[in-house]
Parts: structure tokens; C-alpha cells; sequence
């Protein structure tokens, strides 16, 4: 692979419409440079026989059972409600729509 140059840094940065000191392009000039040669060490791996996945560790169900128990008392939740109205929840209305 050839090695990055900072004239591509620099029109990468330009077709982003991004404005770059010198330091900075230097800098990220390293930096992209390092990332793309770790790519390509990747790249370079034996991964024949190797099972593709999307996670590293295998997955289980962490949530509880579904166990149906009693419920809160309606009234009881519309009675600590800051505002209620026909046995619901008064909320403010939205951008001043009228109902």
C-alpha cells in the first residue's frame, strides 16, 4: 500500500470543506497514516476458517421472566397525577394545536 501523503490529507479535508493549518494536516497526516497500515495489517491476517460474527461474546437473554402481577389502582395513580382529566393524565397541549 502506498504511503499517505499530505497532499491527499489536504484534499480529503478540501472536498470536506474543512480548513486545516499546517499543524493540523501534519498531525492528521500521522495519524490517518497509522490507521490505514493497521488496516492493512488486518488485512494481511489468515482468517481462513474463521466463523464471521458481529459480537465477540455469545449472547443470552438477560431480562427477567414475564410474570403477570397485580397492577397499580387506577384511581389511586390519577389521585397522585399533578393534573388529571376524565380519568387520564392532562398533559400541556403541543405547539398550540386546539383539540
Amino acid at each position: 500500500m502506498p504511503e499517505l501523503r499530505r497532499e491527499d490529507v489536504a484534499h480529503v479535508a478540501k472536498l470536506a470543506r474543512l480548513i486545516m493549518s499546517d499543524a493540523e494536516l501534519d498531525m492528521f497526516t500521522e495519524q490517518l497514516g497509522q490507521v490505514l497500515d493497521h488496516a492493512s495489517d488486518m488485512n494481511a491476517l489468515d482468517l481462513e476458517g474463521v466463523v464471521a460474527t458481529a459480537h465477540p461474546f455469545g449472547l443470552i437473554n438477560v431480562v427477567r421472566d414475564d410474570v403477570p402481577r397485580e397492577c397499580l389502582d387506577h384511581d389511586v395513580v390519577m389521585a397522585m397525577a399533578p393534573d388529571a382529566e376524565n380519568g387520564r393524565f392532562a398533559v400541556p397541549r403541543i405547539l398550540g394545536e386546539a383539540p
